[in-house]
Parts: structure tokens; C-alpha cells; sequence
């Protein structure tokens, strides 16, 4: 008895008795910040709110007799407030801090989503549909991304990649898997219309779990050192990428990181279905396992990324995967036909190299570690252009090469990102506090994420 009385005052302060401890060292040990934990369940539940239009709202304007060229104006206004609204976001998080853009972008999410439900769709009003979704485009960036933001300020140095890795996890969960998947199950009971008041309600869980629940102190207020001039601030996001080349560059890998992806949409949906042999259901089923592949696959690949390094992971995994697979999605299918499983390989492989970009959102930051709101909206301005740029490569070449001309276009530009990588070497004040806990970080087993490769 005496013995285990001894040995309890040692034991005690390692193991913690309450069982909040243990929760949150489970977090810990997953790789989520225990302070942010929230957040990603909001964020994954708002991206879920989000996403269940993806796959039918512009179908629907057309049943409800928009003409389709005027429903697709209607999805391109709202495409470029997305990338504009992206941009903001770090710009705004270094004025206002993380959480005001967050509560900003979740306010006007909701009041012009009710709005377009109450006004513009009953009445069919063209440009009140262009006005008010186009508005409503602000709402997520400034939610998802704002949140991104906090997660880069407040997160260690050596966990930043996995936690970047949890954050797309919730993101792409959200936007477009599971809200397609709660859109397919809920239309055919409840019809379009409810479906979309459905998702409101999802938006509106997600928002407040992440804005009550949350209660981080990093992202409360503004994360500029200087205290955040507006205009400079504004300004900011823009001219750092002239005072901070690497940054430009970081914010091009991202453009053309996922542009393969955006563009792939337009042009594979006819190869597949008119070339190779798919039905439309048997297509759509190939892009969920795609898209699945690549939700998982962010998890691994961040904390690859700070075990293996970010530039890396970015250059092998990301970047000369999806060349390799890029090319793998035309010729697998011209060479095996509508084979269902071999293509789900293929697709499966492009969205698990997808995610080796993931470290992209933990590296830029680091380019510029005391203007981290600015680096980031350079980020998200390259994630919103990337929605442009690949359908714009498709308008350009699909009609002079073709889609397998399509697919070597990307497999280029996914390898000139490569050589683009290997100049995105991390601000050595990001990586000094760093190195100065690598003792610490030797003791729980995580080690310090090698910016170099």
C-alpha cells in the first residue's frame, strides 16, 4: 500500500483526472488544436449547409424556367464574389481578427440565403437572383476562410499541417460530399425548394457552434502587429505579394493546385458519358469517389506534411502526383472503357494527390509570419481564381487539342508547380520559435515540420 502511495503524486499530474482532460488530450493527439476543436465540427457543418445546392441549383433555375445561359451568369456572379470574399478574408482577420469576419460572413450567409428563398425564387426575378446569390457569395469564404486564418495563427509551428489537414477534412466534407449527399436523400422526399430552406438550418448549427463554442483568444482580435490601418490593411493584401515575392508564388501554386479540378468539371462530364460510355449516375459516382479519396487523404497528407516537410510532401505528393494522375484520368478510361472499377482508381488516385497540396495553407503563412492575415488572403485570392482559371484553360484548348490535350496542359502546369515549390522556403523568425521547442516537441513525439526539403 505504501508503494502505490508513493507512486500516485507522480502519476497524477501526467494523467489528469478529469475526463475533459483525457477529451482534450484525445484532440491533441489527433492533431486538433483542443481550443479550435469546435470550429471544425462548424465549419463542417456549415460547408455541409453550403454544398447541398452544388449539385442541382443551377439545374433548378432552369425547371423554374430561368434560360440556362441566364442561370449560369447567375452561378458566375457568385463564383466571383467567392474569390473576392476569399481574398477579404485575411485581409480582414488581420483588421478585425478571425472571429468578426467569421460572424460577418455567417450574417450574410443567412440574411441573403433568406432573402433568395423568400424574394428572388417565388418570383423568379433575374436580376434580384443575380443580386442577392451573388451577395450571399461573400458569406462562406469569409466563415470558411476566416476560420482558416485562425487555425494558422494560433496553432504551433509543428502541428500546423496537421491541423491545416483537419480544416480541409471538414471543409471538402462539407463542400461538396456531404451536402450532396444530404441533397440526394432529402430531394426526392421534400423537393428542391425544402431541400434548400434544409440547408439553412445546417448553416445556421454550424455557425453558432463554431462562434458560441469557440473560445481561442488569437482570433479575437485583429492580427496585424501594428493594430491594422484599413486601408493598409486592405492594401496590404495585395502589395505583400510585391514586398514578399515567395508569397505571389505560393498564391500561383494555389491558383493552378486545384485548377486541374475546376477544369476537369467542365470537360469530363461529356468525355465520360459520350466518349467513354458512362451513364450520367454512373459519372456522378465516379466524382464521389473522387472526392472521398481526397477528404481522408487530407488528413494523412498534413501530417506527412510536418513530419516529412511541407515543401516536400507539396512536391511529390501534390504536385508530381497529380501530373502522373492527371494523365491517368484520359488514358485509364480510353484504355480500359467503361470499366468502372479501373476508373474509380484513377479517379480516386487524382483526388488523393489533390491533398498532397494540403501543406500549401501551412507554408504561405509561414513565407510571412508577422503579416499572416495578408499572406493568407493572397492564398485564398489564388483559391478563388483557381475556379476561373481551369475552365479557362478548357474554353482556350478544348476545342484545338481535345481533352487529351486537356489533361497534358494540367499535368504541365501541376509540374511547373513543382519547380515553384522550391522556392516557398519558410521566414526564418517562423521556423526559429520552432527550432527553439524542438526539445519539447522531441519529448510528445511530434518534431518540428522541416520547411526545407
Amino acid at each position: 500500500m505504501s508503494s502505490s502511495v508513493r507512486r500516485q503524486p507522480i502519476r497524477t499530474p501526467h494523467t489528469g483526472p478529469p475526463p475533459a482532460g483525457r477529451s482534450r488530450s484525445l484532440s491533441a493527439r489527433l492533431g486538433i488544436p483542443p481550443a479550435l476543436t469546435w470550429g471544425f465540427v462548424g465549419v463542417l457543418l456549415f460547408m455541409t449547409g453550403d454544398g447541398v445546392e452544388t449539385g442541382f441549383f443551377s439545374k433548378y433555375l432552369a425547371d423554374q424556367g430561368l434560360a440556362k445561359a441566364d442561370a449560369a451568369v447567375v452561378i458566375a456572379v457568385y463564383g466571383i464574389t467567392v474569390a473576392i470574399g476569399a481574398w477579404l478574408s485575411g485581409a480582414l482577420s488581420d483588421l478585425w481578427g478571425p472571429r468578426r469576419v467569421m460572424t460577418a460572413g455567417f450574417a450574410i450567409w443567412l440574411v441573403f440565403q433568406v432573402l433568395l428563398l423568400t424574394v428572388a425564387l417565388p418570383t423568379m426575378n433575374y436580376p434580384l437572383l443575380l443580386l442577392l446569390y451573388g451577395l450571399r457569395g461573400f458569406g462562406y469564404p469569409l466563415f470558411a476562410y476566416g476560420f482558416l486564418v485562425w487555425v494558422t495563427a494560433a496553432t504551433p509551428p509543428q502541428r500546423l499541417g496537421t491541423a491545416v489537414g483537419w480544416y480541409w477534412f471538414a471543409f471538402t466534407g462539407g463542400l461538396p460530399t456531404l451536402g450532396s449527399l444530404v441533397a440526394s436523400a432529402t430531394i426526392p422526399l421534400t423537393g428542391s425548394y425544402r431541400t434548400l430552406w434544409l440547408a439553412l438550418g445546417l448553416v445556421v448549427l454550424g455557425g453558432l457552434l463554431a462562434l458560441l463554442l469557440v473560445r481561442e483568444p488569437t482570433g479575437r482580435s485583429g492580427l496585424a502587429p501594428d493594430g491594422g490601418n484599413p486601408l493598409r490593411t486592405l492594401a496590404g493584401s495585395v502589395s505583400i505579394m510585391r514586398r514578399r515575392p515567395r508569397v505571389a508564388v505560393g498564391a500561383a501554386v494555389r491558383v493552378f493546385s486545384t485548377g486541374s479540378q475546376f477544369g476537369f468539371l467542365v470537360c469530363l462530364p461529356f468525355f465520360f458519358t459520350e466518349t467513354v460510355g458512362f451513364s450520367t449516375s454512373a459519372w456522378l459516382r465516379l466524382l464521389s469517389v473522387m472526392f472521398a479519396a481526397n477528404i481522408f487523404a487530407n488528413l494523412f497528407f498534413g501530417a506527412v506534411g510536418d513530419r516529412l516537410g511541407w515543401q516536400r510532401t507539396m512536391t511529390w505528393f501534390g504536385a508530381v502526383a497529380c501530373a502522373v494522375t492527371c494523365l491517368g484520368l484520359y488514358y485509364v478510361p480510353v484504355l480500359a472503357g467503361p470499366h468502372f472499377l479501373a476508373c474509380a482508381v484513377a479517379a480516386a488516385l487524382y483526388g488523393i494527390a489533390l491533398a498532397g497540396y494540403v501543406p500549401i495553407s501551412a507554408l504561405v503563412p509561414a513565407l510571412a509570419p508577422r503579416h499572416k492575415g495578408q499572406a493568407m488572403s493572397a492564398l485564398n485570392l489564388g483559391a478563388g481564381a483557381s475556379t476561373f482559371a481551369g475552365p479557362a484553360v478548357v474554353a482556350v484548348a478544348l476545342g484545338p487539342v481535345g481533352v487529351q490535350g486537356i489533361a497534358w496542359i494540367f499535368a504541365l502546369l501541376h509540374l511547373a508547380t513543382a519547380v515553384a515549390i522550391r522556392f516557398l522556403e519558410p521566414d526564418p523568425e517562423f521556423t526559429a520559435p520552432a527550432a527553439e521547442s524542438s526539445t519539447v516537441a522531441a519529448v510528445d513525439g511530434t518534431g518540428v515540420p522541416a520547411g526545407r526539403s
